[in-house]
């Protein structure tokens, strides 16, 4: 990496720290830079200062927007793939292309012998290690580590029974076009004042992420007994 600016590579270094000394103030996450906890605040508030000029959409990031306005309007492909015809919206999608020429895994599991091309691959992979069960059966409610595997379990085991419309947001599948909307509403609407955690500090504008971060608590012992080591979730 190579910069003009002097303030540009002190920027750029910062990427290569572990240390993250800005810290947000509505939940535990910290973050190394300023403007990376300012969006992550943004999150939690709802604000969104980024406007596309050519519709009614706003953004928590100035990235986000390029990135609409790329998909949406302007059509462009700026990254191009020198080997092949590909091309990209997302530098970090052609990232992930070009090491389908190279054969670069540069995401190694530290658990066994796989690789991966992504980060994302490897987060989903680490499920399978941990036996974390995410995804629930809409028909049966049997539990599966990835998304994947439960779609199959359901075109295989309950065939014509399968939802045909599913969440864009979750992994819940429903019936019926109609209780999909019912469904985003409830769920995944933006709601103007915050629910608050009952356990901790943090507070969400939306449902689905509220109901997510409890699940964080189920299991919480807090509550401790004043004359020996029991502790209790209730």
């Amino acid at each position: 990496f190579t910069a003009v600016k002097l303030s540009s590579l002190r920027r750029h270094l910062k990427t290569h720290s572990d240390e993250k000394r800005h810290v947000c103030h509505l939940c535990p996450k910290a973050f190394r830079t300023a403007t990376l906890l300012h969006n992550h605040v943004n999150t939690h508030t709802g604000n969104k200062p980024h406007k596309c000029s050519e519709c009614d959409t706003a953004f928590v990031t100035r990235g986000e927007l390029a990135r609409h306005r790329r998909y949406k309007h302007t059509l462009e492909k700026p990254f191009k793939c020198t080997i092949c015809e590909y091309s990209s919206v997302e530098a970090s999608k052609m990232r992930r292309h070009v090491r389908s020429h190279t054969g670069e895994r540069p995401y190694p599991c530290d658990q066994c012998s796989y690789a991966s091309k992504d980060a994302y691959k490897l987060k989903r992979h680490m499920l399978t290690h941990t036996g974390e069960k995410r995804y629930e059966c809409y028909v049966c409610q049997a539990r599966f580590t990835q998304s994947g595997t439960m779609k199959i379990h359901m075109l295989q085991k309950h065939g014509e029974n399968v939802p045909k419309h599913q969440c864009p947001h979750c992994s819940t599948f429903l019936s019926r076009k109609s209780d999909l909307g019912v469904h985003l509403r409830n769920l995944h609407s933006y709601m103007e004042e915050a629910v608050k955690c009952r356990d901790c500090e943090a507070a969400f504008h939306e449902r689905y992420a509220f109901l997510q971060h409890r699940k964080t608590h189920r299991n919480e012992k807090r509550f401790k007994c004043a004359q020996c080591s029991c502790t209790c979730n209730q």
